[in-house]
């Protein structure tokens, strides 16, 4: 059992929020995307909205792993871990995201990496479109899990 900080509440709301924002902010490109094949500018677009989606969930994760004394980890390989770690391979076996939701989140992260280190002339729509496309539906799913962490019970086990 653990109880969250007030304080740790608010900021995980706040990451929260941010990521409703870009989501709604987005909104014009998701339309766009979903009637015809988006252009060199709107795929740049659409990769750093999948690049700032994920990251804003690993910020999410981060903050309640440090608000409870979670050492994180600090290797080369440090997102692929903390991927894990979201899914209860964490010392305190906690599961923060549902199983369900694990093999989608992580294209997520491969993507993160990919457009970190890419130029954006390498990136392909039709290797990111059900990503770009997904991002409310899978958007939702992690909001829930987030959510029952800061409920008002604070506590899960």
């Amino acid at each position: 059992m653990f109880k969250l900080d007030e304080n740790i509440k608010i900021k995980i709301q706040h990451e929260i929020s941010r990521i409703e924002k870009l989501i709604s902010d987005a909104k014009p490109l998701f339309d766009l995307c979903k009637i015809k094949e988006p252009d060199f500018i709107e795929i740049t677009a659409a990769a750093q909205i999948l690049h700032s989606f994920y990251n804003g969930v690993e910020n999410i994760v981060i903050l309640f792993f440090k608000s409870i004394g979670e050492k994180l980890p600090n290797d080369i390989k440090w997102h692929k871990t903390l991927f894990e770690m979201m899914f209860g391979q964490n010392i305190d076996g906690i599961k923060l995201l549902r199983d369900e939701i694990k093999e989608n989140l992580n294209e997520y992260l491969l993507y993160r990496h990919f457009i970190r280190h890419s130029y954006s002339s390498e990136f392909k729509w039709s290797e990111m479109k059900s990503s770009f496309l997904g991002i409310e539906e899978i958007w939702i799913k992690i909001k829930i899990d987030f959510e029952k962490l800061i409920d008002e019970k604070g506590s899960t086990e």
